[in-house]
């Protein structure tokens, strides 16, 4: 099923903006994709699976409040930020990433449905200034690896459900990867939200982060 009735399925609540401007993706994604390779040719036939729902995982474990500051890093061509700008136009997105033609199909993609919720940045994480209630990403890397990149990057103050930190969309067997992680760890199994046989091993990780300048 590639097509928006799949996120219809789990997001029953969609207004007709959101629909539509969901139902632009694909075209959009296409048509740049054609130009600068940001998601896998195999995977356009399942884009609405593996990319749009799969991103908006994070949006079933968490109900971003309106205000909240997300910073998506390594977003390569928009996910899971631009999906989620959609989600919750009510949030402010930064979407960095160090590839700077991936950031120019962020800010076209952007720019085409209106998000006026979306900055795109080409950049590392760490030179991104400012703090964030939450940092968003899939799999950029090894989490021990992306710990040092976000560390300084989360506000003080706490405006949902969650305390302020890292929302990692990530798959397979973490054990070892995270066992060297000193903070708070919390595991969402995306099988759990969606039915679909791809997300079987897939995990929203939840990582609870100590504020700038916390001891």
């Amino acid at each position: 099923m590639n097509s928006v009735s799949l996120l219809v399925k789990y997001f029953p609540n969609l207004t007709e903006h959101q629909l539509d401007q969901f139902s632009q993706l694909l075209d959009l994604y296409t048509h740049w994709n054609a130009q600068i390779n940001v998601i896998s040719r195999k995977d356009v036939d399942h884009f609405y699976e593996r990319h749009v729902l799969h991103a908006l995982a994070i949006g079933k474990v968490i109900q971003f409040n309106p205000g909240t500051k997300i910073l998506d890093v390594g977003t390569g061509g928009g996910f899971p930020g631009i999906p989620l700008a959609i989600l919750f136009p009510e949030c402010e997105f930064q979407l960095v990433d160090s590839i700077g033609k991936k950031i120019k199909v962020v800010t076209e993609v952007a720019s085409a449905l209106g998000l006026t919720n979306v900055q795109a940045f080409h950049d590392r994480a760490e030179n991104i200034p400012g703090t964030f209630d939450f940092v968003v990403s899939r799999a950029v890397t090894a989490m021990p690896a992306f710990l040092p990149w976000v560390k300084d990057k989360f506000r003080k103050e706490q405006n949902n459900e969650f305390p302020n930190g890292i929302l990692y969309l990530k798959g397979g067997d973490l054990t070892e990867e995270m066992a060297t992680v000193q903070q708070s760890v919390t595991y969402f199994p995306i099988s759990d939200l969606f039915q679909e046989e791809f997300f079987e091993t897939k995990k929203v990780v939840y990582v609870k982060m100590k504020y700038k300048g916390e001891k």
